[in-house]
């Protein structure tokens, strides 16, 4: 794929995903012709296809922005088609997915498709559904994992902790995140870190938020009972501590999104040796720091971590319970601001490596704030969970 062929392909990404209902109607059209070749496939996908469009352009999106890098763009692609053998999609369905999508592209285009779009997104469509088609063939392990809830507590009205324990060990690491299916809520998975590592006894952790006119949240935290039975397929992402760089390490984390970040230090205060880190824990308001207590414990035996506290607002709203966000004794003072505005006036941390974790919109603030300050864009790493 030449350059400019590229190019034309981006820009044409960045005008569906920025139109008006652009995404979802090329997630209609790719349905419509998917649905129409093979009928069957319709029964492989969860009856609620909402965040189907936001995550068809996501996923296009990372692959067109790392055609130069093929390996990347091969390794991701691989990644997601295991993800996509929890709902039945095997590797046969890969090439008829291919022709789906130029199909639907050349619906959504109308009389505006033209040779060079066709073309382009040719070359696009062969490489996404063959390299899905070799991460579905190579991978022979099982699909999902049984587990049962042995813990279930509610730290604020919208916030739950959740324990469960797998019938085996799931093998993930720690900073990664998982597919997670609810009994309350049948053929609809999402994605959440744990947030502890993997352990022997198969336990597992998720620190849940409930989303306002969500599926899948409001069901955990307010309807989750000790003995429901949830299946967690096989581990995404790629968010890691490079123990072979001299960099230290900085981890900027805000709400439940300090998952897979506390899931890295709990594995990191195993070990004997480790890189100085710095964790910034933010919120919106002080009861948001939840697990900051946990934390700065885990600090005062292991040298090399130091917890930071923000949030955006001074106090609590009346609805928090009373001691929410309560700080221990000796712990440093809690900084009251904007998260990335508090980070980078500490510096720009172009030293260290850099990890992100939380809301798509405060990753994106964070990294901003960061690269305006001076940190290099190759230091910082975030992974979309959802």
């Amino acid at each position: 794929m030449d350059a400019r062929s590229l190019a034309l392909v981006r820009a044409d990404l960045r005008g569906i995903a920025d139109s008006p209902g652009g995404p979802e109607r090329l997630i209609s059209a790719f349905y419509g012709h998917l649905f129409a070749e093979n009928p069957g496939l319709r029964a492989v996908f969860p009856p609620a296809m909402d965040m189907q469009p936001k995550r068809l352009t996501s996923a296009l999106a990372y692959v067109v922005d790392h055609l130069e890098e093929f390996e990347k763009a091969q390794r991701f692609l691989e990644q997601l088609a295991r993800d996509h053998r929890k709902y039945g999609v095997e590797a046969d369905h890969y090439d008829l997915a291919g022709r789906a999508l130029l199909a639907g592209l050349r619906t959504f285009h109308g009389l505006r498709w033209t040779r060079e779009l066709h073309e382009g997104w040719s070359d696009v469509t062969i490489l996404v559904s063959a390299s899905m088609a070799i991460g579905a063939n190579e991978d022979k392990s099982q699909p999902y994992w049984g587990a049962t809830v042995v813990g279930h507590r509610r730290v604020l009205d919208d916030l739950a902790i959740i324990r469960l324990q797998a019938d085996s060990p799931i093998p993930f690491k720690a900073g990664q995140y998982v597919p997670v299916q609810v009994p309350q809520r049948p053929n609809m998975w999402r994605y959440f870190s744990p947030a502890i590592p993997a352990n022997p006894y198969g336990e597992i952790e998720f620190h849940i938020r409930r989303i306002s006119g969500g599926w899948v949240s409001p069901a955990i935290v307010n309807d989750t009972q000790v003995g429901d039975r949830w299946k967690i397929a096989g581990p995404l992402g790629g968010l890691q501590v490079d123990r072979e760089s001299k960099r230290d390490v900085l981890f900027i984390g805000s709400g439940t999104g300090i998952a897979p970040l506390r899931a890295q230090l709990i594995e990191m205060s195993q070990r004997g040796i480790n890189p100085r880190v710095h964790f910034f824990i933010g919120g919106r308001y002080p009861g948001d720091l939840y697990d900051a207590n946990n934390m700065w414990q885990l600090s005062q035996s292991n040298p090399w971590l130091s917890i930071v506290t923000v949030s955006a607002e001074p106090t609590n709203p009346w609805w928090y319970p009373q001691d929410a966000g309560e700080q221990p004794l000796g712990m440093h003072r809690r900084i009251v601001g904007n998260l990335g505005a508090v980070v980078t006036s500490f510096g720009s941390w172009a030293d260290r490596q850099i990890q992100i974790a939380g809301s798509p919109e405060m990753i994106s603030q964070t990294r901003r704030a960061l690269i305006r300050a001076g940190t290099p864009t190759a230091l910082i790493s975030a992974d979309p969970v959802g």
